[in-house]
């Protein structure tokens, strides 16, 4: 595995103890100064400079001994080799909570822009990616543990019960220790995380007053047409909400800009937004270790049911880890997803951590047991 510079003191210490950079990558330095500069004579066979800034006569040299440098492309809304997360504070920058049209100016608004007049722009499919390799490599560092996800659709109102039950989920998740996993858009993906970072509140009561606050802006849009205002409304109820920050955050939401026009939700304290909805969603089944709960939804969610399946029968990833579908009639009758995947699970190592139930206590409690399982087989290694 390569290793990966992002910061000049790291560089300073790596060649301090004389040892070279081939193969390394180094992301976003200014090596224009004479002492940085006098960094890079070494061996540099196989390494990426990646947006770094360099004398001409630096990057002939570097060239010259085996490196390959990608340089920074202008007046891109986002950047491309970024080495961290978005917080919703970034994503929203700008943002005036009595200007709900204002959201229209947000970075993330001015991304989502800027995909659909590059669409087709060979070398902008080429910064996303990037930039979405980034976005992976910066969730892999944010991991710890065995993360739960929880999946569900994007059109769940703040104003309905199925959100309330969402806020509770979210709430005994929290109450257990869980990082938790969404989608990172509105509906169910924002209910969850907004329990999580509820559930150190005492009481219900208290639970309910923020769910009844947020019910006056119930969802991000009106209709099929989606515009800035109505986006904004809903940003500001959120917003509003005064909530505890962790130095360890415990919720990430994994959005994307190929559903740029489902904003993000003001929730989850770390967001890994990408361009590619298919990376986006591959990725979060993948990381999602410790099981996944998947509370009814439309067609995206049972896609997932199936993807998140798929790596279970197959073990591809790791051992099989829980599938929960919470909402008995709804996954047995309306979406009859559950009684597929059983029988495919019949006889195999996945079964006995697949589960239908109305009950959340019950699903946490299977969670929980994974989690205890997985850590006593780690122990006997």
């Amino acid at each position: 595995m390569r290793t990966e510079i992002t910061d000049l003191d790291t560089l300073r210490r790596h060649r301090a103890e004389n040892r070279d950079l081939r193969g390394v990558v180094l992301v976003r330095l200014d090596l224009t100064a004479r002492a940085d500069d006098a960094l890079l004579r070494t061996a540099l066979d196989g390494a990426l400079l990646l947006g770094c800034l360099l004398t001409p006569e630096a990057a002939r040299r570097a060239e010259a001994a085996g490196a390959l440098a990608f340089p920074a492309v202008p007046d891109l809304p986002y950047d491309m080799y970024r080495s961290t997360l978005y917080t919703a504070t970034e994503l929203f920058d700008g943002f005036d909570p009595a200007r709900p049209e204002s959201y229209a100016d947000t970075p993330d608004a001015r991304i989502y822009r800027h995909t659909r007049e590059t669409k087709l722009d060979p070398l902008h499919a080429l910064t996303e990616r990037l930039h979405d390799h980034s976005i992976s490599e910066a969730l892999a560092d944010a991991m710890t543990g065995h993360p739960v996800a929880v999946m569900g659709g994007h059109a769940l109102t703040r104003d309905s019960p199925g959100y309330r039950d969402a806020v509770e989920l979210g709430v005994t998740l929290g109450q257990e220790g869980f990082t938790v996993l969404t989608g990172g858009g509105p509906g169910a993906m924002e209910a969850v995380p907004l329990g999580v970072r509820l559930s150190h509140m005492s009481s219900v009561d208290s639970v309910n007053d923020v769910v009844r606050s947020l019910a006056m802006a119930p969802k991000f849009a009106s209709g099929a047409t989606v515009d800035a205002s109505e986006i904004g409304t809903w940003l500001a109820a959120g917003l509003a909400v005064d909530l505890p920050i962790d130095h360890t955050p415990r919720t990430i939401g994994i959005p994307t800009w190929f559903y740029g026009h489902e904003p993000p939700n003001p929730f989850c304290e770390l967001h890994a937004k990408y361009f590619a909805n298919s990376v986006r969603e591959d990725g979060l089944l993948t990381i999602a270790t410790g099981g996944i709960v998947y509370t009814p939804g439309s067609a995206g969610t049972v896609q997932e049911v199936f993807q998140d399946y798929t790596q279970n029968h197959y073990s591809s990833i790791g051992p099989p880890a829980p599938m929960i579908f919470l909402g008995s009639r709804f996954w047995n009758e309306d979406v009859p997803a559950a009684p597929l995947v059983r029988k495919l699970a019949r006889g195999r190592e996945a079964e006995p951590w697949i589960m239908v139930t109305d009950d959340i206590d019950e699903a946490v409690t299977l969670l929980r047991s994974y989690a205890e399982s997985v850590q006593q087989a780690g122990a006997l290694r």
